[in-house]
C-alpha cells in the first residue's frame, strides 16, 4: 500500500478521525495501564481501540490491501464489520461501567454485560457465516454496501451489521444524554459528555445514510452517493467527537489545575515582594522546580514572612482599617482583604522606622492568625493601590476623629 495513496485528500476522512482517536487513546493509556482492573478504563481503552482500528481498515487502500494479502475478494468486508460490531459491544459494556458504577456487581450488572458480549459476539460470527456463504466474487473498495445490496447472504450481512450498529448507538446516546441532565457534574465533564453524546447522534446519521442507500436499491433506485459520500465524512466527524469526549474532561482537568497554580503564583506575587522587601531575602531560584513546588516555596516564605513581622502588627490599624474599608462599601470579604494589606504595609514601615535597636510595641496584641488566613487575596489587594489608598486615607481621618480620652 502506498503511502501517499492513503494520506491522500481522498482518503481525510478516515485518517484524520484515526489521528485524533490515537492521541485520544495515547492520553488514556497511562491511566489504564496503571488501573488496569478498573473496568471503566479498560472498556475506554478498547473502544478507542476498536475505533481506531475500524477508521484504519476501511479506508479503501487498507481494504483492497487486505483483500490482496489474504487472496480472498471483499474479505475486508466481514472483517470491517466485525471491528464495527464491537466497537458497538465496547459502547454498551462501559455504558454499563459508567451507569452502575465501579463497584456494583450485582447480578443485573453482571447479566448485563454477559448479554453484551454473547449478543455481539453472535453477531459477528452471524457475520462470517453470512460472507462464506455469499457470492461476492467481484472487487469493491467503495461501494460494496450498494453494490451488493441485493445479493443473498451479503444483503443480510450488510443489514446486520447496520442495525447492529443502531441499536448499540441508539442506547449509549440515549444514556449519555439521561446522565448529562443530572446535576453535580463539573463543567469539563458535562462538556465530555455532550461531545459523547453528539458523536453517538452523528453514528446514526452514518447508520440512516447507509441504510437508506441500500435500501434505494431494493426499490430499485441509485442513492449510492449516500454511502460513499456522505456516510464517511459523517463517520469522520463522530469519530472526532467521540475522542474530543474521551480527551476533554481528562485535558481540561489538568490544564485547569495547571492554570489555578500558575494563576495563584502569580497572585501572590504583590506580597511576596513586599515580604521580600521587609526581610531583605526571597525565594531562592530553582529552574527545575515544577509550577506546584514554586507555588508552595512562594507560599511558604510568606507566611514565614508574616510571622517574623507579627511584633510590629498593629491590631488598632487592622481593625480602623477594616471599619474604614466596610464603611467604603466594600463586601466583608474584600474589605478584610483590604485591611489585613493596610496592615501589613503599616507593620513593614514600622519595622523600617524601628531599627534593630529601637523598636517600640504597638497597640493591642499582635495577631497574624488573620492575615495567614487567605494570603493570595490580601496579595490581590495590595495591588489595588487606588482602593489601598482610599482605605488607609478614610481609616487615618476616623482616627483624627476620636476624642483624645477614647
Amino acid at each position: 500500500m502506498n503511502p501517499s495513496e492513503f494520506f491522500g485528500e481522498l482518503y481525510i476522512s478516515f485518517w484524520i478521525p484515526t489521528a485524533v482517536l490515537a492521541a485520544a487513546l495515547v492520553i488514556k493509556l497511562p491511566s489504564i495501564i496503571k488501573l488496569w482492573r478498573d473496568p471503566l478504563l479498560r472498556a475506554v481503552g478498547g473502544l478507542l481501540l476498536l475505533a481506531c482500528c475500524v477508521f484504519v481498515f476501511a479506508a479503501p487502500p487498507a481494504i483492497a490491501w487486505t483483500n490482496r494479502v489474504t487472496g480472498v475478494a471483499n474479505i475486508a468486508a466481514p472483517w470491517v464489520y466485525s471491528l464495527i460490531t464491537a466497537f458497538c459491544a465496547s459502547c454498551l459494556l462501559l455504558i454499563i461501567a459508567w451507569r452502575n458504577g465501579l463497584s456494583d456487581r450485582s447480578a443485573s450488572t453482571r447479566r448485563a454485560t454477559r448479554w453484551v458480549v454473547a449478543v455481539y459476539s453472535g453477531v459477528i460470527i452471524a457475520l462470517w457465516v453470512l460472507f462464506a456463504l455469499a457470492d461476492v466474487r467481484v472487487e469493491r473498495v467503495r461501494d460494496l454496501d450498494t453494490y451488493y445490496a441485493t445479493t443473498p447472504f451479503m444483503r443480510e450481512e450488510i443489514v446486520l451489521y447496520l442495525l447492529a450498529h443502531t441499536v448499540a448507538c441508539l442506547i449509549t446516546s440515549r444514556l449519555i444524554w439521561n446522565w448529562v441532565r443530572t446535576g453535580g457534574l463539573d463543567a469539563w465533564l458535562r462538556g465530555g459528555l455532550q461531545c459523547l453524546g453528539a458523536g453517538y447522534a452523528m453514528n446514526l446519521l452514518y447508520d440512516g445514510a447507509k441504510l437508506t442507500a441500500v435500501l434505494a436499491r431494493w426499490t430499485g433506485h441509485d442513492l449510492d452517493w449516500l454511502s460513499t459520500d456522505v456516510a464517511p465524512p459523517v463517520a469522520c466527524l463522530s469519530a472526532i467527537l467521540i475522542a474530543v469526549g474521551f480527551i476533554l474532561p481528562h485535558a481540561g482537568q489538568y490544564l485547569h489545575g495547571r492554570w489555578r497554580v500558575r494563576l495563584g503564583h502569580w497572585n501572590l506575587r504583590p506580597l511576596y515582594l513586599l515580604m521580600r522587601t521587609a526581610t531583605g531575602t526571597g525565594v531562592p531560584v530553582t529552574l527545575r522546580a515544577t509550577a506546584e513546588l514554586r507555588l508552595t516555596h512562594r507560599e511558604t516564605f510568606i507566611r514565614d514572612a508574616l510571622l517574623q513581622l507579627a511584633p510590629h502588627i498593629d491590631e488598632d490599624v487592622h481593625r480602623r482599617a477594616y471599619a474604614a474599608a466596610l464603611g467604603l462599601g466594600f463586601e466583608p470579604g474584600r474589605a478584610k482583604a483590604l485591611a489585613a494589606a493596610v496592615t501589613i504595609q503599616a507593620a513593614v514601615h514600622a519595622k523600617d522606622r524601628a531599627g534593630k535597636d529601637e523598636y517600640s510595641a504597638p497597640s493591642g496584641s499582635p495577631n497574624t492568625m488573620d492575615l495567614l488566613q487567605d494570603i493570595e487575596g490580601v496579595s490581590r489587594a495590595l495591588a489595588e493601590t487606588d482602593d489601598i489608598k482610599a482605605v488607609r486615607t478614610h481609616a487615618a481621618a476616623e482616627e483624627e476623629s476620636v476624642p483624645a480620652h477614647e
